[in-house]
């Protein structure tokens, strides 16, 4: 058998998505644990403005999570009958939209009932328990192999930049 190939704009959209979920849950863990708290902090106490880094993470995700969501509904739709992926892209969608609906000062001012809030705090979990699933059937259905495949800048010659556009055109049925 050989080498899994990934497609390059999944590889992109997944690796940036790799990036900024890891930073925006650990910052909203800190945030949650200094502004917060109430099941529990962390041991140590981390000075600054976390929830600064966290909505500019969130920013930042924002674009990416909804260029993925483009992907996996039109090129990546065969890979979203796997429930892993599945619940991981639903996960990411439901912390960046509801921390899109929160208002900045609600932590700092000790709003803590507000439902968004409850939300986007659910939301922070099931990132975190689908992110595990998500890697688990990764390894499971194709090992390191296909893992690695994620972080390979291999490019096969119909798959370059350039031809991204027209991927995702005719996946939604939209050819030239």
């Amino acid at each position: 058998m050989g080498r899994p190939y990934q497609p390059s704009l999944l590889r992109l959209l997944h690796g940036a998505t790799a990036v900024l979920v890891p930073l925006a849950w650990l910052s909203g863990l800190l945030v949650y644990s200094n502004l917060d708290g109430r099941w529990g902090r962390l041991p140590w106490r981390i000075g600054g403005d976390w929830i600064d880094l966290h909505g500019s993470t969130g920013v930042l995700l924002w674009p990416v999570t909804l260029l993925f969501g483009v992907y996996a509904l039109s090129v990546g739709r065969r890979r979203l009958q796997q429930p892993a992926n599945a619940l991981a892209l639903l996960a990411l969608a439901l912390a960046v939209g509801s921390g899109k609906l929160m208002q900045e000062d609600w932590l700092r001012q000790g709003v803590l009932d507000h439902w968004v809030y409850g939300v986007h705090l659910v939301a922070w979990l099931a990132i975190a328990l689908c992110v595990a699933v998500h890697v688990g059937a990764v390894l499971q259905r194709g090992g390191l192999p296909l893992a690695r495949s994620m972080a390979s800048w291999r490019m096969q010659a119909n798959d370059q930049p350039r031809h991204w556009i027209g991927q995702v055109r005719r996946a939604m049925g939209q050819r030239r």
